[in-house]
């Protein structure tokens, strides 16, 4: 916006074209501060991290490796506090270059240990998962154990595991009408023969091709003594399925249980 749109009155009143804005007398304004500690005032190995230009990439495993400003390349096992440079290694110090791995894991730019960066398959924003996880952010993935409505058939299931395997991916046995010749042989017992992808089953068409699959049970079909572990389990587009949020009453309950149990004398 060009700066002579603005003008500014000793009121503090804030006119914008077609707005006016002004402070509530009860709203704090942040203090006026850099973001950035003053340098001046830190070790000189915390300073350097803080200043100087440095490339990090995590590796797995608290391993990262540091490009530094002088454009040497070193790793850092952020678990163990060891880096490979001569400063940490000839004067056993805390270096520039484990603070600065420090700071990138603090400031959101490279993921803790037992973390890495990924896409997530289902919205694309880049996110922080746990190493052995799939590429799905905590916001799109479902966990082990969460209920879920199918806004195909509106029935309940429970999630088994959230992958980043996509839908025109993974293959499913093809569902078909069976005919009169397959009741009068054994034609019906070959209907797994033929197999078609999750994003081309019916009723699966109108969701993403790219939507990573969730494995799913429905636990109040077939015997009620099977086992959890043995019921079927069942690939769905991400996208077909809805969480099923507790009911006000569930979590009042639930606050209430963990207050008692919190107020039960420890062991």
């Amino acid at each position: 916006m060009p700066v002579e749109n603005l003008r500014f009155a000793w009121s503090g009143t804030v006119r914008f074209p077609n707005r006016i804005m002004t402070p509530t007398e009860h709203t704090p304004a942040s203090p006026r501060s850099a973001l950035a500690p003053d340098t001046r005032l830190l070790d000189p190995r915390a300073a350097r991290a803080w200043t100087e230009k440095m490339a990090v990439t995590a590796l797995g495993g608290g391993i990262y490796e540091i490009e530094s400003d002088s454009g040497h390349t070193y790793a850092v096992d952020l678990l163990e506090g060891r880096c490979s440079c001569p400063d940490h290694q000839m004067r056993g110090v805390r270096c520039k270059h484990i603070r600065r791995v420090a700071l990138e894991i603090t400031g959101g730019r490279a993921p803790a240990p037992g973390r890495r960066a990924i896409e997530c398959v289902a919205c694309g924003h880049d996110a922080f998962v746990r190493e052995d996880d799939p590429a799905v952010c905590d916001d799109c993935r479902l966990t082990p154990g969460t209920t879920v409505r199918d806004r195909e058939t509106d029935a309940l299931l429970v999630v088994v595991e959230t992958t980043d395997q996509r839908a025109a991916e993974v293959t499913v046995p093809k569902k078909r009408e069976r005919t009169l010749a397959d009741l009068e042989s054994d034609a019906a017992a070959s209907d797994d023969a033929e197999e078609t992808t999750v994003a081309d089953y019916p009723n699966n068409r109108y969701y993403p091709r790219e939507d990573p699959i969730v494995r799913a049970v429905y636990p109040f079909s077939g015997d009620p003594n099977t086992p959890f572990e043995e019921l079927r389990r069942y690939s769905f587009p991400l996208s077909r399925l809805d969480r099923v949020l507790p009911r006000p009453d569930d979590e009042d309950a639930a606050d209430e249980h963990e207050t008692e149990l919190d107020s039960l004398p420890t062991p």
